[in-house]
């Protein structure tokens, strides 16, 4: 039978990473709840046991219920009735196939009916759902609600929303208004206490929600009246079930048909304050978006693996002038470099996912007792590297998954713009990735400050001192060429001064720090396992090109030349 996890080795190597014996003892609490709970692991191996069942579970149902169902949902997609939305029938289906497989909530602690997962495998997880039907990814995906009600909710709150993820309920972020998209300061959305009910009460609309009639959604509302900012933001938890929440329309949308992009009205909608008032944006927000953002990145990964896997099984079978068109180096080339980017964007997100594995494990443990003070340093260096790499992933995963898609139709010919080819529908879910969850240029204004602040320059350098085979030396030098150019041409912009020329610049910069964090992570691939050599191989001299460019751009930049850019 066919299986999504056992059939691509890249994500098993990337499971066994030597990182995870730390990450594995941090969120088990040295495997505290083996004496409560039969399913809970004994020690490391015991634990990647369980993980490696649970992939290979998900993956069996992403190939043989999921992908399958895809094309029809993809043609019937959500509908309005009576002001509820009615899931596309293979929808309905991949629900509840997952809810059976016990894999909703699979990253909760166990006392919420969770399997208390690592961010690592649930991020794979994503990426498996994601290749077999992106536009199902976003509504399996918003089980990242529950991490915000986790980590900020009160145990009441918990109790009563964490365990029913894992009977199948569906979640939902309600965060944008027709007026306020990436400027979330600018919601709208009323929020007032009801001391009669003693209940918040919600009114207003919300915008473009993704899965927007959902079992269990957090809402951004104004709860301070005279405010105009952020600070006058709270966030909300609503139960589907008080009837107060109408969907007035479904957006038509280019890809991603089967999830249901939602305008919501609120009518005197009860509500649960999360954590405390004013933090809404400023904390609970941000963070729920990070997550979030992570999670586009697994679904970038997986349909850029979709695509590319279309592609040459396309490319292998297409005969002209009496050859598959595999073997015409027009072709070649660009399977070889969609391979290879998958594979450098695989590395990048994973890196990722253990930075936040990390520091989100300590900041658990923080919560029951004293960290140490070098368990205080560790906990603050993963948390500095999530920071700036969710961003760069998100940035650079989406991005590409755009171009994966793009190369994967052109290998199709004619042939990929008709809808009989699923690449057809792979290219239309990509377009998305680089638009919601924060566009490009807003991932690269957060990115920005991994550059400017040296961020991604000292993480550079502690790759760079990593043992490497003597083979494999003529890379690492190659990537401390381009990493001491980076460094040079840093300096030069930010030396200037001039904020606006940092902005202009900025994408370069930060394009060239993720072309060599990507270098160093297939070198180190390689240095794990020979198999990634050519790839490391390849991907360096596209990056030494690519960097060049931007360099030689940057270097030959004047700041007069700003004003060619502005709209008169």
């Amino acid at each position: 039978m066919a299986n999504f996890y056992t059939d691509n080795k890249d994500l098993r190597f990337h499971l066994t990473h030597p990182l995870m014996e730390k990450i594995v003892r941090l969120k088990e609490m040295d495997y505290r709840d083996r004496d409560h709970y039969d399913y809970a692991p004994h020690d490391f191996e015991d634990a990647m046991d369980n993980y490696e069942k649970v992939l290979e579970i998900i993956g069996a149902i992403c190939a043989d219920v999921i992908a399958p169902n895809a094309e029809d949902v993809d043609h019937e997609g959500p509908q309005i009735v009576d002001g509820r939305v009615r899931y596309a029938r293979g929808t309905q289906e991949n629900h509840e196939a997952l809810t059976r497989a016990g894999v909703i909530g699979m990253n909760f602690p166990r006392r919420f009916d969770g399997l208390n997962f690592p961010m690592v495998p649930y991020v794979m997880a994503a990426e498996l759902v994601s290749r077999a039907d992106a536009g199902f990814a976003n509504i399996w995906g918003l089980q990242d609600c529950g991490e915000t009600i986790l980590e900020f909710a009160s145990e009441d709150i918990r109790e009563e929303f964490l365990p029913r993820f894992n009977k199948g309920a569906t979640a939902a972020m309600d965060l944008t208004e027709p007026d306020a998209g990436s400027d979330l300061q600018a919601v709208q959305l009323k929020a007032h206490y009801n001391e009669e009910k003693g209940t918040w009460m919600l009114n207003g609309v919300k915008r473009f929600i993704t899965n927007g009639d959902a079992e269990i959604s957090l809402v951004l509302a104004r709860s301070e009246e005279g405010t105009t900012d952020g600070r006058g933001l709270s966030l909300f938890v609503y139960d589907k079930s008080e009837g107060a929440v109408k969907v007035r329309r479904i957006e038509n949308k280019m890809g991603i048909k089967g999830s249901p992009t939602c305008e919501l009205v609120f009518r005197n909608a009860p509500a649960k304050l999360i954590g405390e008032r004013r933090m809404g944006l400023i904390k609970y927000v941000m963070s729920l978006m990070n997550g979030a953002r992570l999670g586009v990145g697994a679904q970038s990964v997986g349909i850029a693996q979709a695509a590319y896997e279309e592609a040459a099984r396309y490319a292998s079978q297409r005969k002209q002038f009496g050859k598959t068109i595999d073997q015409f180096p027009a072709i070649y080339e660009m399977l070889t470099l969609m391979r290879v980017r998958v594979e450098a964007m695989r590395s990048l997100l994973y890196e990722t996912a253990r930075f936040v594995d990390i520091y989100k494990a300590w900041s658990f443990i923080a919560t029951e007792r004293p960290l140490t003070k070098e368990e205080r340093e560790d906990m603050k260096t993963y948390t500095r590297l999530a920071d700036i790499f969710t961003p760069m992933v998100k940035l650079i995963s989406s991005e590409w998954c755009n171009i994966i898609a793009y190369d994967a139709l052109q290998v199709h010919g004619g042939a990929g713009f008709i809808k009989d080819f699923p690449v057809e529908r792979l290219y239309r879910d990509a377009r998305i990735t680089s638009i919601y969850e924060g566009t490009s240029q807003l991932q690269v204004v957060a990115a920005i400050r991994g550059v400017t602040t040296g961020g991604y320059l000292a993480q550079i350098r502690e790759y760079e001192k990593r043992d490497v085979r003597p083979e494999l030396e003529h890379l690492r030098r190659r990537l401390v060429t381009l990493t001491d150019d980076f460094e040079k041409r840093v300096a030069a912009v930010v030396s200037a001064g001039n904020n606006e020329l940092t902005d202009f610049h900025s994408r370069r910069m930060v394009e060239m720090a993720a072309n060599i964090i990507m270098g160093y992570l297939l070198l180190h691939d390689t240095q794990r396992d020979s198999g990634y050599a050519s790839s490391a191989e390849l991907f360096t001299s596209v990056a030494v090109s690519e960097n060049n460019m931007r360099s030689g751009y940057i270097a030959g930049f004047e700041e007069k030349e700003l004003g060619l850019f502005k709209v008169s």
